[in-house]
Protein backbone atom coordinates (compact mmCIF):
# COMPACT_ATOMS: atom_id res chain seq x y z
CA UNK A 1 0.00 0.00 0.00
CA UNK A 2 1.74 3.08 -1.32
CA UNK A 3 2.73 5.65 1.26
CA UNK A 4 2.24 3.29 4.20
CA UNK A 5 5.38 2.60 6.23
CA UNK A 6 6.41 0.70 9.34
CA UNK A 7 6.48 2.44 12.70
CA UNK A 8 10.28 2.11 12.73
CA UNK A 9 10.57 3.91 9.40
CA UNK A 10 8.19 6.66 10.46
CA UNK A 11 10.18 7.18 13.65
CA UNK A 12 13.32 7.62 11.55
CA UNK A 13 11.52 10.04 9.22
CA UNK A 14 10.44 12.15 12.19
CA UNK A 15 13.95 12.11 13.65
CA UNK A 16 15.44 13.27 10.34
CA UNK A 17 12.76 15.96 9.94
CA UNK A 18 11.50 14.34 6.72
CA UNK A 19 7.98 14.59 8.09
CA UNK A 20 6.15 15.91 11.15
CA UNK A 21 3.62 14.41 13.50
CA UNK A 22 1.02 16.87 12.21
CA UNK A 23 1.63 15.64 8.66
CA UNK A 24 1.31 12.03 9.78
CA UNK A 25 -2.00 12.66 11.54
CA UNK A 26 -3.30 14.47 8.45
CA UNK A 27 -2.10 11.59 6.23
CA UNK A 28 -3.85 8.93 8.30
CA UNK A 29 -7.02 10.98 8.64
CA UNK A 30 -7.13 11.28 4.86
CA UNK A 31 -6.70 7.52 4.47
CA UNK A 32 -9.43 6.88 7.03
CA UNK A 33 -11.79 9.13 5.07
CA UNK A 34 -10.94 7.56 1.70
CA UNK A 35 -10.71 3.90 2.73
CA UNK A 36 -12.61 3.48 5.97
CA UNK A 37 -15.49 5.93 5.66
CA UNK A 38 -15.86 5.67 1.87
CA UNK A 39 -14.26 3.60 -0.89
CA UNK A 40 -14.05 0.02 0.43
CA UNK A 41 -15.67 1.22 3.70
CA UNK A 42 -13.67 -1.00 6.03
CA UNK A 43 -15.43 0.21 9.20
CA UNK A 44 -12.20 -0.39 11.11
CA UNK A 45 -12.05 2.99 12.88
CA UNK A 46 -14.94 3.59 15.24
CA UNK A 47 -14.10 7.16 16.26
CA UNK A 48 -11.35 9.70 15.63
CA UNK A 49 -9.74 11.70 18.42
CA UNK A 50 -10.72 15.35 17.88
CA UNK A 51 -7.59 16.44 19.75
CA UNK A 52 -5.14 14.43 17.62
CA UNK A 53 -3.90 17.33 15.48
CA UNK A 54 -3.43 19.60 18.50
CA UNK A 55 -1.55 16.83 20.30
CA UNK A 56 0.64 16.26 17.25
CA UNK A 57 1.41 19.97 16.96
CA UNK A 58 2.46 20.10 20.61
CA UNK A 59 4.71 17.07 20.16
CA UNK A 60 6.32 18.60 17.08
CA UNK A 61 7.04 21.76 19.07
CA UNK A 62 8.46 19.70 21.93
CA UNK A 63 10.74 17.78 19.56
CA UNK A 64 12.07 21.04 18.15
CA UNK A 65 12.63 22.52 21.60
CA UNK A 66 13.96 19.63 23.69
CA UNK A 67 14.17 16.57 21.44
CA UNK A 68 12.12 13.39 21.21
CA UNK A 69 10.96 11.40 24.23
CA UNK A 70 11.75 8.17 22.38
CA UNK A 71 11.01 6.28 19.16
CA UNK A 72 7.23 6.65 19.51
CA UNK A 73 7.36 10.45 19.78
CA UNK A 74 4.74 11.85 17.38
CA UNK A 75 3.59 8.43 16.09
CA UNK A 76 -0.21 8.05 15.58
CA UNK A 77 -1.63 4.94 17.27
CA UNK A 78 -5.16 3.50 17.27
CA UNK A 79 -6.74 1.96 20.39
CA UNK A 80 -9.34 -0.83 20.50
CA UNK A 81 -12.65 0.52 21.76
CA UNK A 82 -12.76 -1.57 24.91
CA UNK A 83 -9.76 0.39 26.25
CA UNK A 84 -10.42 3.75 27.90
CA UNK A 85 -8.77 6.98 26.76
CA UNK A 86 -9.00 10.44 28.27
CA UNK A 87 -10.33 12.01 25.07
CA UNK A 88 -14.04 12.93 24.89
CA UNK A 89 -14.80 9.56 23.30
CA UNK A 90 -16.92 6.75 24.76
CA UNK A 91 -15.45 3.32 25.43
CA UNK A 92 -18.24 1.11 24.13
CA UNK A 93 -16.92 -2.44 23.60
CA UNK A 94 -19.09 -2.05 20.50
CA UNK A 95 -22.34 -1.94 22.49
CA UNK A 96 -24.99 0.78 22.39
CA UNK A 97 -25.36 0.24 26.14
CA UNK A 98 -22.00 1.98 26.70
CA UNK A 99 -22.42 5.00 24.44
CA UNK A 100 -22.37 7.19 27.58
CA UNK A 101 -19.18 5.58 28.91
CA UNK A 102 -16.99 8.67 28.57
CA UNK A 103 -14.67 8.24 31.54
CA UNK A 104 -12.14 11.00 30.82
CA UNK A 105 -9.31 8.71 31.95
CA UNK A 106 -6.57 6.72 30.27
CA UNK A 107 -6.06 3.03 30.79
CA UNK A 108 -2.46 2.65 32.05
CA UNK A 109 -1.35 1.10 28.74
CA UNK A 110 -2.63 4.23 26.99
CA UNK A 111 -1.02 6.58 29.49
CA UNK A 112 2.30 4.79 28.92
CA UNK A 113 1.96 5.26 25.17
CA UNK A 114 1.05 8.92 25.66
CA UNK A 115 4.00 9.47 28.02
CA UNK A 116 6.26 8.03 25.32
CA UNK A 117 4.97 10.66 22.90
CA UNK A 118 2.46 8.63 20.90
CA UNK A 119 -0.54 10.42 19.41
CA UNK A 120 -3.85 8.69 20.15
CA UNK A 121 -5.47 8.83 16.71
CA UNK A 122 -8.77 7.25 17.67
CA UNK A 123 -10.64 4.07 18.61
CA UNK A 124 -11.07 0.91 16.54
CA UNK A 125 -14.11 -1.23 15.93
CA UNK A 126 -14.28 -4.71 17.45
CA UNK A 127 -16.44 -7.79 17.76
CA UNK A 128 -19.07 -6.57 20.21
CA UNK A 129 -18.35 -7.61 23.81
CA UNK A 130 -15.20 -9.32 22.51
CA UNK A 131 -17.22 -12.06 20.77
CA UNK A 132 -18.71 -13.17 24.11
CA UNK A 133 -22.37 -12.20 23.75
CA UNK A 134 -23.86 -14.81 21.43
CA UNK A 135 -22.85 -18.30 20.34
CA UNK A 136 -23.12 -17.31 16.67
CA UNK A 137 -21.44 -13.93 16.88
CA UNK A 138 -20.14 -12.30 13.71
CA UNK A 139 -16.43 -11.43 13.96
CA UNK A 140 -15.83 -7.75 13.41
CA UNK A 141 -19.45 -6.68 13.93
CA UNK A 142 -20.67 -4.29 16.60
CA UNK A 143 -23.91 -2.37 16.93
CA UNK A 144 -21.88 0.84 17.28
CA UNK A 145 -19.49 0.38 14.36
CA UNK A 146 -21.10 -2.05 11.93
CA UNK A 147 -19.09 -4.81 10.23
CA UNK A 148 -15.32 -4.48 9.91
CA UNK A 149 -14.06 -5.77 6.57
CA UNK A 150 -10.77 -7.47 5.75
CA UNK A 151 -8.81 -4.98 3.58
CA UNK A 152 -7.22 -7.75 1.52
CA UNK A 153 -10.51 -9.53 0.75
CA UNK A 154 -13.60 -7.50 1.53
CA UNK A 155 -15.82 -10.58 1.51
CA UNK A 156 -13.64 -12.46 4.03
CA UNK A 157 -13.69 -12.29 7.80
CA UNK A 158 -11.31 -9.87 9.57
CA UNK A 159 -11.53 -12.25 12.54
CA UNK A 160 -11.95 -10.98 16.05
CA UNK A 161 -12.34 -9.57 18.45
CA UNK A 162 -9.60 -6.98 17.73
CA UNK A 163 -10.93 -6.81 14.17
CA UNK A 164 -10.71 -3.08 13.69
CA UNK A 165 -7.16 -2.89 15.04
CA UNK A 166 -6.02 -5.66 12.69
CA UNK A 167 -7.74 -4.25 9.61
CA UNK A 168 -6.63 -0.69 10.37
CA UNK A 169 -2.95 -1.61 10.64
CA UNK A 170 -3.15 -3.74 7.49
CA UNK A 171 -4.80 -0.91 5.55
CA UNK A 172 -2.34 1.70 6.81
CA UNK A 173 -4.88 3.73 8.80
CA UNK A 174 -2.35 4.22 11.61
CA UNK A 175 1.26 3.32 12.31
CA UNK A 176 0.17 0.62 14.78
CA UNK A 177 -2.68 -0.31 17.10
CA UNK A 178 -3.47 -1.85 20.45
CA UNK A 179 -5.77 -4.85 20.76
CA UNK A 180 -6.89 -7.12 23.58
CA UNK A 181 -7.01 -10.89 23.79
CA UNK A 182 -8.73 -13.38 26.00
CA UNK A 183 -8.71 -16.32 23.61
CA UNK A 184 -7.40 -15.54 20.10
CA UNK A 185 -8.62 -11.95 19.82
CA UNK A 186 -5.23 -10.51 18.82
CA UNK A 187 -3.61 -13.50 17.12
CA UNK A 188 -6.53 -14.32 14.82
CA UNK A 189 -7.09 -10.83 13.35
CA UNK A 190 -3.32 -10.37 13.10
CA UNK A 191 -3.09 -13.63 11.16
CA UNK A 192 -5.92 -13.08 8.68
CA UNK A 193 -5.04 -9.40 8.09
CA UNK A 194 -1.37 -10.19 7.48
CA UNK A 195 0.17 -8.21 10.35
CA UNK A 196 2.11 -8.97 13.55
CA UNK A 197 0.24 -9.37 16.81
CA UNK A 198 0.69 -11.50 19.88
CA UNK A 199 -0.73 -12.07 23.32
CA UNK A 200 1.80 -11.07 26.01
CA UNK A 201 2.17 -13.11 29.17
CA UNK A 202 -0.74 -12.20 31.45
CA UNK A 203 0.51 -9.69 34.00
CA UNK A 204 3.09 -7.95 31.82
CA UNK A 205 0.59 -5.28 30.74
CA UNK A 206 -2.07 -3.63 32.90
CA UNK A 207 -5.77 -4.42 32.37
CA UNK A 208 -7.03 -1.47 34.44
CA UNK A 209 -9.78 0.60 32.73
CA UNK A 210 -10.28 -2.03 30.02
CA UNK A 211 -13.75 -3.54 29.57
CA UNK A 212 -13.22 -7.08 30.86
CA UNK A 213 -14.18 -10.51 29.66
CA UNK A 214 -12.34 -12.83 32.05
CA UNK A 215 -9.55 -11.72 34.37
CA UNK A 216 -7.71 -15.05 34.26
CA UNK A 217 -7.09 -14.65 30.51
CA UNK A 218 -7.54 -10.98 29.50
CA UNK A 219 -4.60 -8.85 28.39
CA UNK A 220 -3.95 -6.01 25.95
CA UNK A 221 -1.24 -6.44 23.35
CA UNK A 222 0.48 -4.83 20.35
CA UNK A 223 -0.65 -5.06 16.73
CA UNK A 224 1.77 -3.73 14.12
CA UNK A 225 3.25 -4.16 10.65
CA UNK A 226 6.49 -5.84 11.75
CA UNK A 227 7.99 -7.78 14.64
CA UNK A 228 10.23 -4.81 15.49
CA UNK A 229 7.24 -2.48 15.60
CA UNK A 230 5.38 -4.85 17.93
CA UNK A 231 8.46 -5.03 20.18
CA UNK A 232 8.65 -1.22 20.27
CA UNK A 233 5.03 -1.00 21.40
CA UNK A 234 5.45 -3.73 24.00
CA UNK A 235 8.53 -2.01 25.43
CA UNK A 236 6.49 1.12 26.12
CA UNK A 237 3.30 -0.55 27.38
CA UNK A 238 4.83 -3.14 29.75
CA UNK A 239 5.05 -2.42 33.45
CA UNK A 240 3.47 -2.74 36.88
CA UNK A 241 0.17 -1.13 37.84
CA UNK A 242 -0.88 -0.77 41.46
CA UNK A 243 -4.52 -1.31 40.51
CA UNK A 244 -3.84 -4.62 38.73
CA UNK A 245 -2.38 -7.19 41.09
CA UNK A 246 -1.43 -9.49 38.23
CA UNK A 247 1.23 -6.96 37.17
CA UNK A 248 3.00 -6.92 40.55
CA UNK A 249 6.23 -8.32 39.05
CA UNK A 250 5.89 -6.66 35.63
CA UNK A 251 8.54 -3.97 36.22
CA UNK A 252 11.09 -6.71 36.90
CA UNK A 253 10.41 -8.24 33.49
CA UNK A 254 9.94 -5.06 31.46
CA UNK A 255 12.84 -4.31 29.13
CA UNK A 256 13.67 -2.99 25.67
CA UNK A 257 12.26 -5.96 23.79
CA UNK A 258 13.78 -4.80 20.50
CA UNK A 259 17.20 -5.85 21.85
CA UNK A 260 16.09 -9.48 21.69
CA UNK A 261 15.52 -9.26 17.92
CA UNK A 262 18.39 -11.28 16.50
CA UNK A 263 18.74 -13.62 13.52
CA UNK A 264 20.05 -16.28 15.91
CA UNK A 265 17.23 -15.87 18.45
CA UNK A 266 15.60 -19.23 17.62
CA UNK A 267 18.69 -21.35 18.10
CA UNK A 268 17.99 -23.99 20.73
CA UNK A 269 14.34 -22.97 21.13
CA UNK A 270 11.67 -25.69 21.19
CA UNK A 271 8.55 -24.94 19.13
CA UNK A 272 5.47 -27.15 19.23
CA UNK A 273 3.93 -28.19 15.89
CA UNK A 274 0.23 -29.04 15.75
CA UNK A 275 0.00 -30.83 12.39
CA UNK A 276 -3.44 -32.12 13.33
CA UNK A 277 -4.73 -28.57 12.88
CA UNK A 278 -3.63 -28.59 9.21
CA UNK A 279 -5.22 -30.40 6.28
CA UNK A 280 -8.06 -28.01 5.49
CA UNK A 281 -6.53 -26.20 2.47
CA UNK A 282 -3.63 -27.41 0.27
CA UNK A 283 -2.15 -23.96 -0.37
CA UNK A 284 -2.27 -23.06 3.29
CA UNK A 285 -0.59 -26.37 4.12
CA UNK A 286 2.25 -25.50 1.72
CA UNK A 287 2.80 -22.17 3.48
CA UNK A 288 2.69 -23.96 6.84
CA UNK A 289 5.30 -26.48 5.69
CA UNK A 290 7.55 -23.70 4.40
CA UNK A 291 7.27 -21.87 7.72
CA UNK A 292 8.38 -25.02 9.53
CA UNK A 293 11.39 -25.28 7.19
CA UNK A 294 12.34 -21.67 7.99
CA UNK A 295 12.07 -22.30 11.73
CA UNK A 296 14.18 -25.44 11.47
CA UNK A 297 16.81 -23.67 9.33
CA UNK A 298 16.93 -20.91 11.95
CA UNK A 299 18.02 -23.38 14.62
CA UNK A 300 14.70 -24.17 16.28
CA UNK A 301 13.84 -27.68 17.45
CA UNK A 302 10.38 -28.66 16.24
CA UNK A 303 8.39 -30.78 18.68
CA UNK A 304 5.52 -32.76 17.20
CA UNK A 305 2.37 -32.51 19.34
CA UNK A 306 -0.18 -35.34 19.10
CA UNK A 307 -3.89 -34.72 19.37
CA UNK A 308 -4.73 -33.12 22.69
CA UNK A 309 -6.20 -35.46 25.26
CA UNK A 310 -9.53 -34.56 26.86
CA UNK A 311 -9.94 -31.52 24.62
CA UNK A 312 -13.72 -31.42 25.09
CA UNK A 313 -13.45 -31.53 28.87
CA UNK A 314 -10.80 -28.81 28.83
CA UNK A 315 -13.07 -26.65 26.67
CA UNK A 316 -16.04 -27.15 28.98
CA UNK A 317 -13.97 -26.21 32.02
CA UNK A 318 -12.60 -23.11 30.32
CA UNK A 319 -16.10 -22.06 29.25
CA UNK A 320 -17.32 -22.27 32.85
CA UNK A 321 -14.40 -20.08 33.96
CA UNK A 322 -15.03 -17.56 31.17
CA UNK A 323 -18.76 -17.20 31.82
CA UNK A 324 -18.34 -17.04 35.60
CA UNK A 325 -15.64 -14.38 35.38
CA UNK A 326 -17.55 -12.46 32.71
CA UNK A 327 -20.48 -11.87 35.05
CA UNK A 328 -18.32 -10.93 38.04
CA UNK A 329 -15.82 -8.81 36.12
CA UNK A 330 -18.44 -6.87 34.16
CA UNK A 331 -20.30 -6.13 37.41
CA UNK A 332 -17.10 -4.65 38.88
CA UNK A 333 -16.31 -2.67 35.74
CA UNK A 334 -19.82 -1.28 35.25
CA UNK A 335 -19.95 -0.17 38.89
CA UNK A 336 -17.10 2.24 38.12
CA UNK A 337 -18.44 3.74 34.90
CA UNK A 338 -19.89 7.28 34.72
CA UNK A 339 -23.37 7.77 36.20
CA UNK A 340 -24.74 8.32 32.70
CA UNK A 341 -24.22 4.63 31.97
CA UNK A 342 -27.61 3.07 32.84
CA UNK A 343 -26.60 -0.60 32.67
CA UNK A 344 -24.84 -1.54 35.91
CA UNK A 345 -24.81 -5.34 35.68
CA UNK A 346 -24.87 -8.20 33.20
CA UNK A 347 -28.61 -8.59 33.86
CA UNK A 348 -29.06 -4.93 32.89
CA UNK A 349 -27.15 -5.54 29.65
CA UNK A 350 -29.35 -8.51 28.79
CA UNK A 351 -32.43 -6.35 29.37
CA UNK A 352 -30.95 -3.48 27.33
CA UNK A 353 -30.31 -5.76 24.36
CA UNK A 354 -33.88 -7.05 24.49
CA UNK A 355 -35.21 -3.50 24.62
CA UNK A 356 -33.08 -2.56 21.60
CA UNK A 357 -33.32 -5.89 19.79
CA UNK A 358 -33.78 -4.22 16.38
CA UNK A 359 -30.26 -2.74 16.55
CA UNK A 360 -28.51 -5.15 18.91
CA UNK A 361 -29.92 -8.61 18.21
CA UNK A 362 -30.49 -8.54 14.45
CA UNK A 363 -27.50 -10.70 13.48
CA UNK A 364 -27.14 -12.98 16.50
CA UNK A 365 -28.42 -13.40 20.02
CA UNK A 366 -27.06 -13.25 23.55
CA UNK A 367 -26.97 -16.89 24.60
CA UNK A 368 -23.52 -16.52 26.16
CA UNK A 369 -24.69 -13.56 28.23
CA UNK A 370 -27.62 -15.66 29.45
CA UNK A 371 -25.33 -18.55 30.41
CA UNK A 372 -22.99 -16.16 32.20
CA UNK A 373 -25.88 -14.60 34.10
CA UNK A 374 -26.83 -18.07 35.34
CA UNK A 375 -23.39 -18.71 36.90
CA UNK A 376 -23.04 -18.71 40.69
CA UNK A 377 -20.09 -16.42 41.34
CA UNK A 378 -16.33 -16.71 41.82
CA UNK A 379 -16.75 -18.70 45.07
CA UNK A 380 -18.72 -21.45 43.32
CA UNK A 381 -16.77 -24.74 43.90
CA UNK A 382 -17.36 -25.71 40.23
Amino acid sequence: MQGVRDLSDLSADLAMRRTTSVQLVAFYRDRIEKIDRSGPTLHAVLAENPDALADANALDAERAATGARGPLHGIPILIKDNIETQEPLPTTAGSLALLANVSGRDAPVVSRLRAAGAVILGKTNLSEWANMRGSRSVSGWSAVGGLTRNPYALDRSPCGSSSGSGAAVAAGLAAAAVGTETDGSITCPASVNGIVGFKPTLGLLSRTHIVPLAHSQDTPGPMARSVRDAAMLLTVMAGSDGLDSATLQADRHAEDFTKALDVHALEGKRIGVMRFEAGFHPETDKVFAHALDVLRASGATLVEIPHFQNADAIGEAEFLVLTTELKADLHTYLANTPKAVISRSLADLVAFNLAHRDRELGLFGQELFAKAEATKGLDDPA
